[in-house]
């Protein structure tokens, strides 16, 4: 009789993902891990119930945005539309394919931010505050599209702090350049001396370390842009 052999997710969430990234990658060091069936059922688990949690949330809120009174206070709303914008996020980092649930989510902002503005009149200083915050909710959105950056915001991240630069600098470039943005120059500088650190000791070693240098360059690319006229 043949072991059962537990399948990798097509859309892993991010404890599955972050297996994933650590999977035989001398970055980690002793945290490299092997896809073996115990690590991954847990990864899977874990995912599982972080998307049971959701689920039940998501549906809350969608209850609580159509039972929304025409008169309800804007405490009421404001609450509810961070609800929303948290959901959002989560909804880009868990398990399974979410977009109809992130469309709904939109949605459901929209309706929010439709009865805030009812509430603003025309008083044009809070338009325009309106604006602004639609504007800068729609480029975090856009954000979140990577999985990366996704899982760097989450508040209780898969991705500690020791490795952090180890997932920087095995990242694909289309996930790294948004994950810098998160990083203020001063964070960026001590990733790069870290990351120095940890390619001149795996050098040493005779590991391959040609993806992760060219990601150390870009990221000291990016601090050089930083301090340079055209970013002011």
């Amino acid at each position: 009789m043949n072991d059962f052999i537990l399948e990798s997710s097509e859309n892993p969430g991010s404890h599955e993902r972050h297996l994933n990234r650590k999977y035989k990658n001398p970055l980690f060091g002793d945290q490299q891990t092997e896809l073996d069936q115990e690590s991954m059922l847990d990864a899977q688990k874990n995912d599982h119930e972080v998307l049971l949690q959701f689920s039940k949330e998501f549906q809350d809120a969608i209850q609580q945005t159509i039972g929304l009174k025409p008169n309800v206070e804007s405490d009421v709303l404001l609450k509810l539309k961070e609800d929303l914008d948290k959901l959002y996020e989560r909804a880009s980092r868990i398990a399974d394919d979410q977009s109809e649930n992130k469309e709904a989510l939109t949605q459901l902002v929209g309706v929010i931010m439709s009865a805030i503005r009812s509430a603003a009149g025309t008083d044009p200083q809070a338009l325009q505050e309106l604006d602004q915050e639609d504007a800068a909710r729609s480029a975090h959105f856009g954000m979140l599209e990577s999985k990366l950056v996704a899982d760097l915001l989450d508040p209780e991240s898969v991705i500690q702090r020791d490795d952090l630069v180890p997932t920087l600098l095995s990242a694909d470039k289309d996930e790294l350049a948004p994950a810098i943005h998160l990083f203020e120059e001063e964070q960026l500088t001590m990733i790069v001396r870290e990351g120095e650190a940890l390619l001149n000791t795996l050098g040493s070693q005779q590991v391959d370390i040609r993806e992760a240098a060219e990601n150390l360059v870009f990221i000291q690319g990016y601090i050089q842009f930083l301090n340079s006229p055209q970013s002011a």
